[in-house]
């Protein structure tokens, strides 16, 4: 059940993020940050949602900070 809820998460993710051509790099590594945090944030709290949001914050505030010059 849980790597079921993980595909369809990862699947949602992806497909949301096919509508951010319109982005700046950098708005674009944050939500791909944020997206990549959540997944591994759930995945390593066993599925909380607490650190889904946790991880989902984390990640999106290191893709900002990754393209950052």
């Amino acid at each position: 059940m849980k790597k079921q809820l993980l595909m369809t998460a990862t699947v949602a993710i992806v497909a949301g993020l096919t509508a951010c051509s319109g982005m700046t790099p950098r708005e674009r590594d944050t939500a791909i940050g944020a997206a990549v945090g959540g997944v591994a944030g759930s995945a390593l709290s066993g599925g909380s949602a607490l650190g889904t949001v946790g991880g989902a914050a984390v990640g999106g505030v290191i893709g900002n900070q990754a393209g950052k010059r």
